[in-house]
């Protein structure tokens, strides 16, 4: 077991990196940017961001928030959300629009699929996420596979079938409309899609907000 100890120079340069991180995701393409170009990045992005952010959740056809999406969660073309683009200048309303950045990507917009346990869904073809294209219908790569497409027998935790949810892109007027909870005020982090606190990283149905109320009957 290691144990570090820090003095509070170097705490708060660790904080400090964290913070550069949440802030500026994955746009540095893995170099930092210098104290400048951080400014600058500041200055040009987080207004935008923070002015108009979509709240991304994976939901089923009673309107309940069954995942809310963040910057960790999972695309089916297995890239996660923050490698999608998530700052516009306008709100979109097209779940194509939020593309993914990874290079060679054929990734059609998020799409959310679940996992079963840490394991990924299989199709009724045996083969599992992974061995499905990125784009819709999501046909199979297995050699001499005849599946027309993702299909799986997973039912979610709320009581309804994989097929009978739809990843979906809100505004926060949208979501506020809808009933659904919003964050108090917009941080500047990237890529929160709908996280707004850390009842949100709960599933849909076990979250005690006007998304998910309870488990189902």
């Amino acid at each position: 077991r290691v144990h570090l100890k820090l003095d509070r120079s170097a705490a708060s340069s660790v904080d400090a990196y964290f913070e550069y991180r949440n802030i500026v995701g994955e746009d540095d393409h893995g170099r930092l940017f210098t104290p400048q170009e951080y400014e600058d990045y500041k200055k040009k992005v987080l207004p935008m961001r923070m002015q108009n952010r979509l709240y991304v959740s994976w939901s089923n056809v009673d309107g309940m928030d069954c995942k809310l999406i963040g910057p960790e969660t999972m695309c089916f073309c297995q890239h996660r959300y923050k490698h999608h683009k998530t700052d516009f200048k306008q709100p979109v309303k097209d779940i194509k629009e939020i593309k993914c950045k990874i290079v060679g990507c054929k990734c059609s917009g998020f799409n959310f699929v679940p996992k079963n346990g840490t394991q990924p869904l299989r199709c009724h073809c045996k083969h599992d996420v992974t061995m499905h294209c990125e784009k819709s219908p999501f046909l199979c790569k297995g050699h001499k596979c005849v599946c027309s497409g993702f299909k799986s027998s997973y039912r979610c935790g709320c009581g309804s079938m994989l097929e009978e949810h739809v990843t979906q892109i809100e505004t926060r007027e949208e979501r506020i409309k809808r009933g659904h909870p919003v964050a108090q005020y917009e941080p500047p982090y990237a890529a929160m899609g709908g996280l707004t606190g850390l009842s949100s990283l709960l599933d849909g149905y076990m979250r005690l907000d006007d998304s998910g109320i309870g488990a189902p009957s």
